[in-house]
């Protein structure tokens, strides 16, 4: 993707031209032919001016854009807020989607989960539909918000880097293609259209950390400490960021080896022996990637599971990130090498499943099922302590498999009332074979898919 512009500019309310906004997603290209794009939209005037730009921009190029709105149900109004949008679109001749938060919602970090709601509900929309983009009005000012925030918690370059303009979802892409513009400019769109927008009021509620930061902006402008000036700033460490995942990557590739069944088998002394930042942050992209993971752990958490076991050499299993990660005699790097595997905590309840479904197992694996049906008591499931002796039991040359023994009980397996079916990992499949061994279903196929890749 090349580079988007800083913007650095002060004082333009002008609103953004087609010519500009066709500049902005050049930043992102090849799209498709007639690529239907889907966009955020609140009703607010952020993604409703951007939303009018897309819509523009993808007619213009033989494509369509749908609206999605997001239900969260934390304020009484929010129902009626996305009829309102819906009816906003629908004069448009824009097509519009209201995706509902539905269930309890949590009692403390409100403004996080609903954050994590919303993406959820949207990529799942997005990847039903076959949508591969999914566009976000986040701005300037957003970019410095968020800057600050993460500033006052002391981010590294990471955090500081802010939002990317661009992130994988796995079935498509996040992009942000006025990232570096004022929000006065999208809000023009609207006014030079004579259009009207929603207004959130958890904008300015001080009980809300961005909120009180952006009602400090005006003093930081007044003390020469800009919102352009910073958002140029997490600009440039996005650059580092990039830099840096690069230079993880690379080290990842020499020290470490990632196996089909979702465990990581890592040289310590290549890992101990490139410099902190890269060594820490490719730990972070593996404990990611083993654990599931769409974020990593926080900061002072991986410094020090870092320094135990890359510096001090502490022999005992750690766990971070949903992952256990075992130093020592691994069978593999010997004996500077470790172990990352995923724990056994929170491993999926048992899934009943039928033929021709496909499930995203754990964040970690993209299974499908073949078969006719819902076969009567087969499950998907964890293979578990006892399901690895039924398998040892049937056939006990498993015991000389590859597969480490603390990872065997995490992988997914096929159970049913007589016990497991098979385990496509293990290369196990209960004997009998044939139509007497599947109950209508089996495992199609099976990859491991976490949310991020080590590369």
């Amino acid at each position: 993707m090349k580079t988007l512009p800083l913007n650095i500019e002060t004082g333009s309310e002008e609103p953004v031209s087609k010519e500009e906004f066709a500049a902005l997603m050049e930043a992102f290209a090849p799209f498709e032919a007639a690529p239907h794009i889907a966009v955020a939209v609140s009703g607010g005037p952020d993604s409703m001016g951007l939303c009018l730009l897309c819509d523009r921009w993808a007619r213009d190029r033989g494509g369509w854009v749908t609206a999605l709105s997001v239900d969260h149900g934390l304020r009484a109004a929010s129902a009626e807020e996305a009829l309102r949008v819906g009816r906003w679109m629908e004069r448009l001749g824009i097509a519009h989607q209201t995706l509902v938060w539905p269930g309890d919602k949590p009692s403390s970090g409100i403004q996080a989960a609903a954050r994590t709601a919303r993406y959820k509900l949207m990529n799942g929309w997005c990847r039903d539909a076959g949508v591969l983009h999914l566009l976000l009005a986040h701005h300037r000012r957003d970019q410095a918000e968020t800057f600050l925030m993460r500033l006052g918690r002391g981010s590294g370059p990471d955090g500081l880097a802010a939002m990317p303009a661009m992130t994988g979802t796995g079935s498509g892409r996040l992009l942000r293609p006025v990232l570096g513009l004022p929000p006065e400019r999208l809000k023009a769109v609207l006014m030079e259209r004579d259009h009207d927008w929603i207004e959130d009021p958890s904008n300015h509620d001080p009980a809300y950390m961005r909120a009180r930061i952006r009602a400090a902006l005006p003093d930081l402008e007044a003390a020469g400490v800009t919102v352009a000036g910073l958002a140029a700033s997490s600009a440039r460490m996005g650059r580092a960021r990039q830099a840096l995942n690069a230079a993880a990557s690379t080290l990842i590739a020499r020290a470490a080896f990632i196996h089909p069944a979702g465990f990581a088998r890592v040289d310590g002394r290549l890992l101990a022996a490139a410099p902190d930042e890269v060594s820490i942050r490719a730990l972070r992209k593996l404990l990611m990637a083993v654990g599931g993971r769409t974020y990593g752990p926080r900061t002072d958490k991986l410094e020090r599971l870092h320094g135990t076991v890359l510096k001090e050499g502490h022999g005992l299993a750690k766990t971070l990130s949903r992952c256990r990660v075992v130093p020592g005699r691994t069978g593999f790097f010997d004996p500077e090498g470790f172990l990352i595997c995923r724990e056994r905590r929170g491993l999926p309840a048992p899934l009943k499943v039928q033929g021709g479904e496909a499930r995203h197992w754990d964040r970690r694996f993209f299974i499908t099922i073949e078969g006719k049906g819902r076969a009567h008591g087969t499950v998907l499931t964890p293979l578990g302590g006892e399901g690895w002796r039924d398998v040892l039991n049937a056939c006990p040359e498993m015991g000389e498999n590859r597969v480490p023994a603390m990872v065997r009980p995490t992988l997914p397996a096929l159970f049913d009332e007589r016990g497991v079916v098979s385990v496509p990992h293990l290369g196990f499949v209960r004997s009998g074979g044939g139509a007497g061994c599947f109950p209508g279903v089996e495992i199609g196929s099976l990859r491991f898919a976490p949310p991020n890749t080590v590369f």
